[in-house]
């Protein structure tokens, strides 16, 4: 593709790198040094003026020095949007304006947690979704698919199988700890998967496979789009009655897969590099880049 660089910012090169492949291209080049007193620099390596250039796990002084550059459009590539779940939007509305303020034109995120996020950005905003690389690890990875029942986030995804889905309704007491759940539906001898958007400390997405097995199912898989697995989460899907847990790529996974084998990781490289090739063509981006 013609007048197109395609930049990797700051963490999970591994990502980068294959949407790059996808997209047939070489990721620019640019070479990012910290100092002693931990102030970055950034060198735009090659001329970027009049290109279309989009920036991965972006640093905001790379945005800058490639609006400095003369480039005609700077799009930002944020798999996983940060304070997306904060209980403080002001955080999510300080990223949003520091986004802006630095250069960017558009924004491309992955399911974002509370969507409304898009209204504090004044610039476009593409909240695209993971579902077809869902769906796709679903049918190429559980055998009893088509006897499975979803939950949560999943009426879209439940539609596209052709199955029944259900709800766990939740109460917490606060942050990161649930008082009590309600299973609305029936998973006697049947397959259930739970998929959300978002799992940190995974203590909900725990409780609900005890809650479902308990309930009379047979199997429980978890599907998260964003991985962030921070603090006992290990630990307790290590001690979850999980056949698997599967995460995409949004979020780097190899240490954690080297202390949890229920964990697999579903990559949508694919989906990011055509969001990418749909935005530098100006074409639509419905309907839904499939994965391959």
């Amino acid at each position: 593709m013609p007048n197109i660089v395609l930049f990797w910012g700051s963490s999970h090169q591994d990502q980068s790198q294959r949407v790059a492949n996808c997209l047939g291209l070489e990721l620019g080049k640019v070479v990012t040094k910290k100092f002693s007193n931990q102030e970055t620099s950034v060198e735009i390596g090659e001329s970027v003026r009049g290109d279309d250039v989009y920036i991965m796990q972006s640093l905001l002084i790379m945005i800058n020095a490639c609006k400095i550059a003369s480039s005609s459009r700077v799009t930002v590539v944020i798999p996983c949007f940060p304070y997306d779940k904060s209980r403080a939007p002001v955080s999510a509305k300080l990223v949003a304006n520091m986004l802006s303020v630095t250069g960017a034109d558009h924004i491309d995120t992955r399911d974002l947690h509370a969507s409304r996020i898009r209204g504090f950005f004044d610039i476009p905003v593409d909240n695209l979704y993971a579902e077809p690389a869902v769906l796709q690890w679903i049918r190429e990875n559980i055998a009893e698919w088509k006897n499975c029942i979803s939950f949560q986030r999943v009426t879209s995804i439940a539609d596209r199988l052709n199955v029944e889905f259900a709800l766990i309704r939740k109460e917490r007491k606060k942050a990161n700890e649930v008082d009590r759940m309600v299973l609305v539906g029936d998973v006697k001898d049947r397959v259930a998967i739970l998929v959300d958007d978002m799992a940190d400390t995974c203590g909900t997405v725990c409780h609900a496979a005890d809650k479902l097995l308990s309930a009379g199912a047979t199997k429980v898989y978890a599907v998260l789009i964003h991985g962030i697995l921070s603090g006992p989460a290990i630990s307790r899907i290590n001690n979850a009655a999980f056949e698997a847990v599967v995460v995409t790529n949004t979020i780097p996974q190899e240490d954690t897969m080297k202390h949890c084998t229920k964990i697999q990781v579903t990559d949508i490289s694919m989906i990011l590099a055509e969001a990418i090739r749909r935005a530098h063509n100006g074409e639509s981006q419905s309907p839904r880049p499939k994965a391959n």
